[in-house]
């Protein structure tokens, strides 16, 4: 299981993601262009001493990820989803994708994934943050492919 940002524009959600990748031993894919720069404080703050210790990967653009990103299904989380969290089936091989804080995923990403997944909230909530988002997504697929 892999965990991939898409253009990512806040470094403490990029940081925490750090955090997560390494915690939980999963690889971490980065899409840019990001909204900052990575040596932003404001990321190495939320990465603490993670960094090192996470397999983070970036990549310059889309293609760049498509290409290298390793077999098995692509599974976007959008507010936009068609699964909801709970009743979607994890395989160990997947990424779980994330859109941009602030414009989510295009188009060409929603075409490209194999599953769309939404974690449900309450109605009216617009969203959660994007490293709460990962965290929760994250935990449900390892707990659903580990043994």
């Amino acid at each position: 299981m892999r965990l991939a940002l898409f253009q990512p524009a806040i470094p403490q959600n990029v940081g925490a993601c750090i955090r997560l990748s390494a915690c939980f031993g999963v690889e971490l894919h980065v899409i840019e262009p990001t909204g900052f720069r990575f040596d932003d404080r404001a990321m190495k703050r939320a990465a603490l001493d993670y960094g090192p210790l996470g397999h983070m990967i970036r990549h310059p653009g889309w293609e760049d990820f498509q290409r290298d990103r390793g077999a098995g299904r692509l599974v976007l989380f959008t507010t936009k989803g068609a699964t909801p969290l709970d009743g979607f089936a994890f395989e160990a091989g997947d990424t779980l994708l994330f859109g941009s804080e602030s414009s989510g995923a295009p188009d060409f990403v929603h075409a490209a994934a194999d599953a769309r997944v939404v974690i449900p909230i309450r109605p009216g909530a617009r969203s959660l943050n994007l490293s709460v988002s990962a965290g929760i997504a994250l935990w449900e697929g390892l707990r659903q492919t580990r043994p």
